[in-house]
């Protein structure tokens, strides 16, 4: 699974056309699934996420996270993350996840940052038409990806 995660001051999603729902200063986490992943690392993730140390302490370092803040999160899923784009000009996305393997996994995150203590958690829809509007802070932006923990 691979996570873009972006500090915001504030951030916004419109479904399907809908009225926009939105966050004050938090995070924005793009969340992708490729084949082959699994539920097993979905707590540390959205652990990860939520509590990765990317806002400024009193001393302007990165020393705390949106938990401890107070902070907010938007996230969606974006299929778009597992992309090859190594031949020609049109992406593949043979990478990603199916819809029977990615939908369970996505709502299964959601769930689990819920419970990570943060002010509020503002979902997208899986598979849904969605508009994001962003104010970056920073712009401090991560990718989070459980390849790269080594299971």
């Amino acid at each position: 699974m691979r996570v873009v995660l972006q500090r915001v001051r504030s951030a916004s999603i419109s479904i399907n056309g809908a009225p926009a729902k939105g966050i004050g200063p938090g995070l924005v986490l793009l969340f992708g699934v490729r084949e082959g992943d699994t539920a097993d690392l979905l707590p540390k993730l959205a652990k990860k996420c939520a509590n990765m140390r990317i806002f400024s302490d009193s001393e302007g370092r990165m020393n705390l996270s949106a938990v401890q803040l107070g902070y907010s999160v938007l996230a969606a899923s974006n299929f778009t993350l597992y992309s090859n784009t190594d031949k020609g000009m049109r992406p593949s996305f043979t990478r990603a996840a199916g819809p029977q393997l990615a939908e369970p996994l996505w709502e299964q995150f959601a769930a689990e940052l819920q419970k990570q203590g943060l002010k509020e958690v503002v979902l997208g829809q899986f598979g849904a038409d969605m508009q994001i509007c962003l104010q970056n802070d920073g712009p401090v932006t991560l990718v989070v990806d459980t390849d790269d923990w080594g299971r």
